[in-house]
């Protein structure tokens, strides 16, 4: 038979003429036993396995424990629906495959704490129950006993914390710290996940940039065995809109999407003139392979642009020398010009979407993914880190009527535009900062405010009285009148680097207690009731 440990199986012989041969009959799957034997060499010896070359000659084999039938296969492929797996979670984390992965992300915190205790960070602690503070998603309230009708907050990030602490003097800070946010679960988001947290003091972007590219070389190569290079690759947010039609763009393949404006600035086209006219973009995706796509499939992807705002998808196709398709008869004389500028050869496919440069570009980003999965584009096993920088430090909000931060309030912007900031926002460019891996976002950060005026400017611009600043972030707006040093940071996502360092699907493969899309707990079945005498020590009252 073959026992299982967390470092793999070992095939286990024992003889009819052993004592606890009989004993042993009875073992059945997930038996615990205790094996003690003399380890000799396997006569059909199994290639496929570490321990294939030898076995375990069992003199003496203890039933410890007896197991039920499991209610799923315990193998890295199983047949078990997630739900099973999420209810017997202790279970299918016996899987070979999940006790890997957990593994694997214990190599990676390892060697992020080993990493910043060499260059001088200080590991502290941040609270995990404080202030209700706005970060830009809901937060979790935990009811307060002593205090009827206060509540506390888990934290979305240590942002306020961590700051504190360079206002304190600790001018090299990192945590991997539990965050909470009260959002919609999917693949790559929990409620409840992890990140590397990290901030220092008397820095600029570039410090940052060398920092984080060493720590992510040193990453792969101890963990993945993998000398990636450095420095990484960066694309303002404008360019990557512009190329790739996100702002997390995969780079491991091409495709970038191309303006058509100038090629076709003298169309007879009604649809071109009137959005070159308007000021908006026409926006091409040559698809490799492509031409493969029915009719139909095109025109399921353009009902699926819709939730993009665009109105429209058209296409072409070019085989055997010869664009075919709806848009063919619009492209007579444009033809040659087209071919050079995308690219095409024979079997691609040409996607186009004309509208504002924002949506357009969105809407065939979303193509260029889905369609690069699709067909196979996309080779494994290769990494691609790069920085997008220069975001827009402020977005105006047509409902409320102002401008809105576009990331959190204590982002500095620019040296040159912070002048611009009550008279131009809208050209403020923020000293902001995301790295991206494979189309994932996979941290950010920025360049915090430590001028008192130019925190009151913008919480001035997005609509904050002196009344709601105190409210809202009274006790961090002292802290900065006795003496801030200029300071910046960076969040990563542990969990979603485990994700892709992995190959897992979701986030819930690579953490041990997730919980499902629908932010529910199956094993532990949460979340519950509570009584009504814990609702009465609390003074409150479910409404119905």
């Amino acid at each position: 038979m073959d026992l299982r440990d967390r470092t793999g199986i070992v095939q286990i012989v024992c003889k009819p003429e052993n004592p606890t041969y009989q004993a042993l009959e009875t073992a059945r799957n997930e038996y615990v036993l205790k094996v003690t034997g003399k380890v000799v060499e396997r006569e059909s010896k199994n290639k496929n396995l570490p321990t294939g070359d030898i076995e375990i000659e069992a003199e003496e084999v203890v039933i410890l424990n007896e197991a039920k039938q499991p209610p799923l296969i315990i193998a890295d492929t199983t047949d078990a629906l997630e739900e099973v797996r999420m209810k017997y979670r202790y279970l299918d984390l016996r899987r070979p495959v999940m006790q890997r992965t957990l593994m694997l992300r214990h190599q990676i915190a390892r060697s992020v704490r080993n990493y910043f205790d060499e260059n001088g960070f200080i590991d502290i602690e941040t609270p995990v129950i404080g202030k209700s503070t706005p970060e830009g998603a809901r937060d979790y309230l935990i009811p307060s006993r002593l205090y009827p009708g206060k509540f506390y907050a888990l934290p979305q990030s240590p942002q306020i914390y961590k700051q504190l602490l360079m206002v304190s003097g600790f001018d090299r800070y990192y945590q991997i710290v539990k965050c909470f946010r009260d959002e919609d679960s999917r693949s790559d988001r929990q409620m409840e996940f992890t990140q590397i947290d990290v901030e220092m003091s008397f820095i600029d972007e570039e410090d940052i940039y060398t920092l984080i590219e060493k720590l992510f070389y040193r990453i792969m190569k101890e963990v993945k065995g993998l000398e990636i290079n450095i420095p990484f690759p960066r694309l303002t947010y404008p360019e990557a809109l512009d190329l790739y039609g996100t702002d997390k763009p995969d780079t491991r393949f091409e495709m970038k999407l191309a303006t058509l404006n100038d090629l076709f600035k003298d169309s007879s086209f009604t649809v071109f003139q009137n959005v070159i006219s308007t000021g908006g973009v026409i926006k091409a995706l040559n698809v490799k392979g492509g031409a493969t796509l029915t009719r139909k499939a095109i025109e399921n992807l353009g009902e699926e642009i819709h939730k993009y705002k665009a109105k429209g998808l058209l296409w072409v196709k070019y085989d055997n020398n010869t664009f075919t398709g709806p848009l063919a008869k619009y492209l007579e004389g444009y033809e040659a010009k087209l071919i050079e500028q995308l690219g095409i050869e024979n079997g691609d496919l040409v996607l186009i979407v004309a509208g504002p440069r924002k949506i357009a570009a969105t809407a065939l980003g979303y193509l260029r993914n889905k369609l690069a999965k699709e067909l196979g584009l996309i080779p494994e096993d290769v990494y691609n880190f790069l920085w997008i920088t220069d975001w827009p430090a402020f977005e105006y909000d047509e409902e409320a009527g102002r401008y809105e931060v576009a990331h959190h309030p204590f982002t500095s912007v620019k040296d040159s535009d912070v002048g611009k900031i009550l008279t131009h926002p809208e050209e403020c460019i923020a000293k902001c900062y995301d790295i991206v891996l494979n189309g994932y976002e996979l941290g950010s950060g920025s360049i915090r405010i430590h001028d008192q005026k130019v925190q009151a400017d913008v919480f001035k611009l997005i609509g904050l009285s002196d009344e709601e600043v105190k409210d809202k972030f009274g006790f961090f707006i002292e802290a900065l009148k006795y003496g801030t040093p200029p300071h910046g940071g960076i969040a990563l996502g542990l969990d979603r680097l485990t994700m892709i360092l992995t190959g897992a699907q979701s986030l819930r493969d690579v953490i041990a207690f997730p919980k499902t899309a629908n932010a529910i707990d199956p094993m532990s079945e949460s979340p519950s009731y509570v009584t009504d005498e814990q609702l009465e020590e609390l003074k409150l009252v479910i409404k119905k």
